[in-house]
């Protein structure tokens, strides 16, 4: 990881579509003058469960997977996350260390917010107050969802939840069916709640049913209807 100029990832911090595109001039200047930001390279740890939280982090660019540790040191991934939004807030906000980690699939670049000029802006900005909260609850959402899918559905369906979850929250290809992002088996794995070996023998499984192609780390969905009927028949 390497610290990198608030001038280097500034039109991302005020796009469109970011939260803090809600700020006043005023408050984008305080900002800028608090902000410190980080660029990550894939595999990189952003944050360890048991971590201090150092303050409000926002992801201006990359990918990035969060997960639990469980027994044996199997990860469980409970959230991928991607630009533009926040990782690790519902630590900064209680007051606690990090009960998650946080490591980079791609190149990442992630701002830390301090916690007097986050304070500091949302007492005065009531916009940006009620913009936090519904992305925090619309997360919570996607979290409770996830809850049901991992705990009631059999394998194929939680493998075919996670390739439609993958599509949805980082998109395609400009071929309009390759997933936009490189996951390891493993990882997928992790996502879907499964042995790695499961999810390589399930995943070859829909490659000869003609739901998705597979090429190398890059998973390619062909018939997107069918997939979706295999995630709701669990």
């Amino acid at each position: 990881m390497r610290a990198i100029s608030i001038e280097e990832c500034k039109e991302s911090f005020e796009q469109n579509g970011s939260v803090l595109s809600l700020l006043s001039d005023e408050e984008k200047q305080l900002l800028r003058s608090s902000v410190s930001c980080i660029s990550y390279e894939r595999g990189e740890v952003i944050f360890s469960e048991g971590d201090r939280c150092v303050g409000l982090l926002f992801m201006v660019e990359g990918k990035v997977k969060i997960f639990k540790e469980g027994i044996g040191g199997r990860e469980q991934i409970v959230r991928l996350a991607r630009p533009i939004g926040f990782v690790g807030y519902r630590s900064f906000l209680a007051e606690e260390p990090h009960t998650t980690s946080a490591i980079a699939l791609e190149p990442t670049i992630i701002c830390v917010i301090s916690r007097d000029t986050f304070f500091k802006i949302i007492q005065s900005n009531l916009a940006i107050t009620m913009a936090l909260f519904k992305a925090f609850a619309t997360e919570l959402g996607l979290t409770y969802n996830r809850t049901i899918t991992l705990t009631q559905k059999h394998i194929r369906g939680r493998l075919a939840e996670s390739l439609i979850f993958i599509r949805n929250t980082y998109g395609v290809e400009e071929d309009g069916a390759t997933l936009l992002v490189s996951m390891t088996r493993e990882e997928l794995a992790n996502l879907s709640n499964m042995t790695t070996s499961n999810a390589i023998r399930t995943l070859s499984s829909f490659a000869a049913e003609g739901l998705v192609a597979i090429e190398g780390r890059k998973i390619k969905i062909l018939d997107y209807n069918r997939l979706q009927r295999v995630s709701e028949m669990g």
